[in-house]
């Protein structure tokens, strides 16, 4: 099969034929129809965080139809259209586990980073960690739900955010875009901060409100990876607001003043992802409906396309179609 490889030290994504692989007793194989590329997807390839395979397919954001099941596999067939998200397994037996807090289990594997994602045109998956997808004449349009989307969707609720509310979005990339329209579907004013004109007209169109400087906010996602935006987003809130960090990667924090926090303001980090999210947030999706504006684009645009994600030249989802 075609899939993109990162090997150590490159840095960069190279198309190649590799062998398909056979799923064991708990796995399924899916013939991908599209993945999603996420900003993880470009700290992996970049080496922002440390890679723990390598040769690697990354991806997370994976919609296909069952290709083939394990001996043991009982909760799906062969033809059904499923997703996988960034969380591959967890161990199940900790502590983390057992309270629903899979998305924090210390021994996690995660999707295109521990084991191989997406970027190919078949991936090997564990059965008890897919997600199943409502039936769609656009496949693609439904990747971008599966990482940008759960985890936004998981953001959204750790703010505690209340229909009526005040809510900032900092940076306007693929996660925000599909967070904007869960708060506006639940009435809530939604301001956007970024330095992009075409970020600002889709979140326009999309519902968000001008910002006035007399306004201050219930809660504030950021998206951006940028630790100096950390203080903008706190200055942002009320009185016993909160910001939420939505970030695997970012710079460092600078030194803030104490009064930046003080009135018991709160700073709460997003880590990772539960299957409960995903299947909670599908069918909020799905009855809104939650749109991803998706850009398709060939194996052959990925290098290119991590730039242009990057440099915040993406203007809402690239979803890459390997067939």
């Amino acid at each position: 099969m075609r899939a993109l490889v990162l090997y150590k030290g490159a840095k960069a994504l190279f198309l190649k034929e590799v062998l398909i692989k056979e799923p064991s007793l708990y796995q399924v194989r899916i013939k991908v129809s599209a993945c999603g590329l996420c900003l993880t997807d470009k700290h992996i390839v970049e080496e922002e965080i440390p890679l723990k395979k390598t040769p690697l397919i990354p991806g997370h954001q994976i919609v296909g139809r069952v290709d083939q099941v394990g001996k043991n596999v009982t909760s799906c067939k062969v033809g059904d259209l499923v997703g996988v998200t960034w969380l591959s397994r967890s161990c199940g037996e900790c502590l983390y586990c057992k309270e629903g807090k899979e998305n924090l289990c210390e021994k996690a594997q995660f999707t295109g980073y521990h084991v191989d994602g997406g970027f190919a045109e078949y991936v090997i998956a564990e059965e008890d960690f897919i997600i199943s997808l409502p039936e769609t004449d656009d496949e693609a349009s439904l990747a971008p739900l599966l990482c940008a989307g759960v985890i936004g969707y998981r953001s959204y609720k750790l703010s505690g955010i209340k229909p009526g509310q005040k809510l900032g979005l900092i940076g306007f990339g693929g996660s925000a875009h599909l967070v904007i329209q869960l708060a506006i579907f639940h009435k809530c004013e939604v301001y956007v901060f970024t330095r992009s004109i075409e970020h600002k007209k889709l979140a326009v169109a999309l519902g968000a409100l001008e910002y006035r400087n007399d306004l201050k906010l219930d809660a504030v996602i950021l998206f951006a990876p940028n630790g100096d935006l950390v203080k903008e987003g706190l200055d942002l809130l009320k009185r016993g607001g909160k910001l939420v960090i939505n970030a695997i990667h970012m710079s460092d924090i600078p030194k803030m003043a104490f009064e930046t926090i003080y009135y018991e303001k709160i700073i709460q980090t997003a880590a990772n992802v539960t299957r409960e999210d995903a299947k909670e947030f599908i069918d909020l999706a799905t009855k809104i409906p939650i749109k991803a504006k998706v850009l398709k684009r060939g194996f052959e645009d990925a290098n290119s396309s991590i730039e242009e994600l990057k440099n915040s030249q993406v203007n809402g989802s690239i979803v890459f179609i390997p067939h």
